[in-house]
């Protein structure tokens, strides 16, 4: 009997392509490197007594290991379609967002957890606070507890 299927991470188109890209970096380019490390190593002699042969061997390993999650993720990925018409903050949308206590603005764009960096303004729908601000209308607030205490944030507009 076969595993059930894993129920897959929800993606933007954008984050589709730059996980293939990051796929084709590892098989290609990290690959070759590794390949020329490893030749490197066992070129300097005993492989039982050769430090540099060793730690490239378990360099390959973790970047095998990393191969493998990658394409997993690839295969498990499931493009969620950004509505470009939708009048609220949804899923693969940017908007202008308020924290009404600090008066701080933060531009934001609501993206799967595979795909999320908030230090560059993307923020993963499956977080408390990118939960509850997807697909809040234009004008609306919402107050969400975080690990700091209550927050209330509001959409102020939508970017194209």
């Amino acid at each position: 009997m076969n595993p059930p299927e894993q129920a897959g991470e929800s993606i933007t188109a954008e984050g589709l392509e730059a996980l293939q890209a990051e796929l084709d970096e590892l098989e290609g380019t990290r690959r070759r490197d590794m390949a020329e490390r490893i030749k490197a190593a066992r070129e300097l002699g005993d492989l039982s007594e050769n430090a540099e042969y060793h730690i490239a061997k378990e360099d390959q390993a973790h970047l095998e290991t990393k191969i493998l999650r990658t394409r997993e993720r690839l295969r498990l990925a499931v493009v969620e379609e950004v509505d470009d018409g939708a009048k609220t903050f949804a899923f693969g949308r940017t908007a202008k967002v308020k924290d009404e206590e600090s008066g701080k603005v933060h531009t934001w764009t609501l993206v799967g957890a595979g795909e999320a960096d908030p230090g560059e303004g993307r923020i993963s729908v499956e977080t408390p606070v990118g939960s509850a601000l997807r697909d809040l209308a234009v004008g609306k607030s919402v107050k969400i507890e975080t690990p700091s205490g209550a927050k209330t944030y509001s959409v102020k507009s939508l970017v194209d």
